[in-house]
């Protein structure tokens, strides 16, 4: 039924990116959030445990009756989204933000292009994995960036110290000719200017918000899936509630959000 919601999950709350984008593209359409804060960073997490993680939230977007669901996080669609294919393909429809750059950046026939992004999906080496299956004379210069998702999300993304870490980050030798940079992880469009600027917008700075969005649209008017009533209001569930959570969700989210603690684990 196109009036079921849409299921949206990521480590923490920086996923709430994703969400925004399809909310402001979809206006009708209603929303599922749930961020596992009990066990964020994803990124510092063996490939096992996320796919363990990934498998019992899907189950909670499907028990909640959702007719998609958008892995909004980098290193669960990395390491999950083909478990939870076998899975629950049959079940639900599945987005991931990873193929979505990955088709952008061959779209664009770049020769080199830089990936920033957590540990565990630099080191499931997805984006170059995926790119050379489609294009193997593209050059990929992969970076984990740690420190950018803790500083993101203790608000330090606008000053000097932010500055700092960036600048950091991007001054790394491997990052030198690249024509694109992909902020492979869904904190990092609130840095987006600043690395737009580091480049002296010369690069082309990638990151999932928009393409997702528009590949959740594709896919649910290709199965006469979209909401066209608007009817339900939006859920945002974490699986640990701290304040510090609540409080942050409005550096990711246009609207008020009200946080609910979902007793998964």
């Amino acid at each position: 039924m196109p009036n079921r919601p849409i299921g949206i999950f990521d480590s923490g709350i920086g996923g709430l990116t994703v969400a925004n984008a399809i909310k402001k593209a979809m206006p009708n359409e209603r929303l599922i959030y749930l961020g596992d804060t009990a066990h964020l960073p994803y990124g510092d997490k063996s490939a096992d445990a996320i796919r363990y993680f990934s498998i019992r939230i899907s189950k909670f977007l499907l028990e909640h009756d959702c007719k998609m669901i958008v892995i909004a996080c980098h290193s669960a669609s990395s390491a999950a989204y083909d478990v939870l294919m076998d899975f629950y393909d049959q079940k639900v429809l599945f987005v991931n933000v990873v193929d979505e750059l990955v088709s952008t950046v061959i779209d664009n026939n770049y020769n080199k292009v830089g990936v920033i992004a957590t540990k565990a999906t630099i080191r499931s080496n997805v984006y170059e994995t995926k790119i050379k299956e489609q294009n193997t004379s593209v050059e990929c210069a992969n970076l984990a960036t740690p420190l950018l998702v803790p500083m993101i999300e203790e608000g330090f993304h606008q000053g000097k110290v932010s500055h700092d870490i960036i600048a950091h980050y991007l001054s790394d030798k491997r990052l030198s000719g690249i024509e694109a940079i992909l902020l492979a992880c869904t904190h990092f469009p609130l840095i987006k200017t600043h690395v737009a600027e580091y480049f002296d917008h010369k690069v082309d700075v990638l990151d999932s918000t928009d393409i997702i969005a528009k590949e959740v649209y594709r896919r649910l008017e290709e199965k006469k899936l979209l909401n066209t009533e608007g009817q339900g209001k939006d859920a945002f569930y974490v699986t640990d509630f701290t304040q510090s959570f609540a409080d942050t969700t409005k550096l990711f989210y246009n609207d008020l959000v009200n946080l609910k603690e979902a007793s998964l684990w």
